[in-house]
């Protein structure tokens, strides 16, 4: 593989980091816009921060906790739902790795270092966290829409909570995965 210069390595991580950056702004205004809309009109300010202070709580979560609720040990059943799918339109997915290879043929999302595959599984990681607050919150907006008989908003809150925070967690699960299997080839 060919080494760039560091001027080709800032372009490339400048280049990687606006279309991550895109993809991430699309996903963020369609995942959150309608939970925000709806506490915004039906949560009770003192609510909300309770329903905030709960769903922080994962962020003290060990990893170790991540690898429990786990949904599988080989990428089987993640392929089963769709999760590759998910690979491809989320940031740092196929479809954007596609791009960076136009302008840099050569990029590789993993490098064959123990360094590269370690710093992506903590990426898993942190992002597997995120979107498990978001979950916890998505999810008690949920019941609170329920009980409160807004039908339709407790659907919409659902669908987005499945779309926005449950398939990139099985993304983070399935990525760990993979990475497990690439980091044996290498041994």
């Amino acid at each position: 593989m060919k080494q760039h210069t560091d001027k080709d390595s800032a372009k490339l991580r400048k280049l990687q980091n606006l279309y991550n950056s895109i993809a991430n702004l699309i996903w963020s205004v369609l995942g959150l816009t309608p939970v925000s809309v709806f506490c915004y009109n039906h949560i009770e300010l003192k609510l909300l921060y309770i329903f905030l202070g709960i769903s922080f709580l994962p962020i003290f979560f060990p990893n170790s906790f991540f690898d429990k609720i786990q949904l599988g040990k080989t990428t089987t059943i993640y392929k089963k739902l769709g999760v590759p799918f998910i690979n491809k339109i989320a940031q740092n997915g196929d479809i954007i790795n596609r791009l960076i290879r136009k302008k840099f043929p050569d990029f590789k999302a993993v490098s064959f270092r123990k360094q590269s595959t370690k710093r992506l599984q903590q990426q898993t990681y942190i992002y597997e966290k995120f979107h498990f607050v978001l979950f916890i919150f998505f999810s008690l907006a949920t019941i609170y829409a329920l009980n409160k008989k807004y039908f339709d908003w407790a659907f919409i809150l659902c669908l987005t909570n499945l779309a926005y925070n449950i398939y990139p967690n099985l993304l983070q699960q399935y990525i760990r995965i993979k990475l497990m299997i690439f980091t044996e080839k290498l041994n």
